[in-house]
């Protein structure tokens, strides 16, 4: 029975992360900051079903010693780096944690595992953000980056130090590059949960607007049950690289309200109140993934389109509200 280790098991890339790796056969350990007498507690992992089958541990990747001795207890034989400080808009509120959790706690990993001295394999959840003020139209691997915000620095300085470890150490490290991927265990902090949550509320007379900032924002959005599948087949290659996951079409915000409303037989314009606080300070026009490498070396490719996905979130979100 192979062993993974998850850190941030308890949100939405996590838990679905865990699911994946159960129905292969895994024994799933995670990290979480608070262990908690009520499984149903963990929300997420209480949405999948799971909450009795992966082993929890307390601890956070702010701590390295803590980190050493984690790894020694669970002694897997995958990481999976997906805890972060995840919210774009959130990082400019916040920078110096950001940087903290999700810059400098991948490296915390990453020394614990060079630490044990085992043949651990290592996931790095790097994102999309990072190419930042694109340079290329359509953006692939070896696209330059160029950060906007400090998540996207923090999660940079993360991808790199994997990079670095891989070459200088000869360590199993690896990076998945994810585009957007929601589902409904998408915060609501997130633009897609937020036009969700909203949609299930006006429908059942709860609300009468939604507030948004730049609808003309282009994304590529998938799902995140198809890109854990991703995460796990880039750790059973033979040998480690970096790899795009996208689904190779962008779509805007406002296209994608469209979708979430007409579904349940309302006009986005009716309800959309364009509100310029919610702006970014430095925000990104077009993000659009290549995920040919990912195609052609892991035979990946997204299988749940946007249409689907969302109607999926609606649904969920009709059922909480109700």
């Amino acid at each position: 029975m192979k062993r993974a280790l998850i850190t941030g098991i308890t949100g939405q890339d996590g838990s679905y992360l865990a699911k994946f790796l159960l129905n292969k056969g895994y024994k799933v350990f995670g990290i979480t900051r608070e262990l908690k007498e009520d499984s149903s507690r963990y929300g997420n992992l209480a949405w999948q079903g799971i909450e009795h089958d992966v082993t929890l541990i307390e601890g956070s990747i702010e701590d390295l010693s803590t980190l050493i001795r984690i790894i020694d207890e669970a002694s897997p034989d995958e990481v999976y780096n997906l805890a972060s400080y995840s919210s774009v808009g959130n990082s400019w509120r916040q920078p110096i944690l950001t940087g903290h959790v999700t810059g400098i706690g991948a490296v915390n990993i990453l020394e614990a595992i060079r630490n044990s001295k085992s043949d651990i394999r290592f996931y790095q959840a790097s994102s999309s953000e990072m190419f930042g003020m694109v340079k290329q139209p359509v953006q692939a691997e070896d696209t330059p980056f160029h950060p906007r915000s400090p998540y996207a620095a923090a999660k940079l300085y993360a991808h790199s130090m994997t990079v670095n470890y891989r070459e200088s150490f000869g360590m199993y490290a690896c990076s998945g590059i994810l585009f957007n991927h929601e589902s409904p265990l998408r915060g609501i902090e997130f633009v897609t949960r937020k036009v969700t949550y909203a949609v299930a509320r006006i429908k059942l007379g709860l609300q009468n607007e939604l507030r948004l900032g730049n609808i003309d924002a282009k994304r590529d959005w998938g799902h995140a049950s198809d890109y854990v599948e991703a995460m796990w087949l880039m750790l059973q290659q033979d040998s480690p690289n970096d790899y795009v996951i996208a689904t190779g079409r962008a779509t805007s915000v406002r296209e994608m309200c469209d979708i979430a409303f007409s579904y349940v037989g309302l006009k986005a314009d009716d309800y959309i109140v364009i509100d310029r606080d919610l702006y970014r300070p430095a925000d990104i026009e077009v993000m659009l993934g290549n995920p040919q490498r990912a195609k052609e070396k892991l035979g990946w490719e997204a299988k749940i389109n946007l249409e689907d996905m969302i109607t999926e979130m609606v649904n969920e979100d009709i059922l909480r509200v109700e």
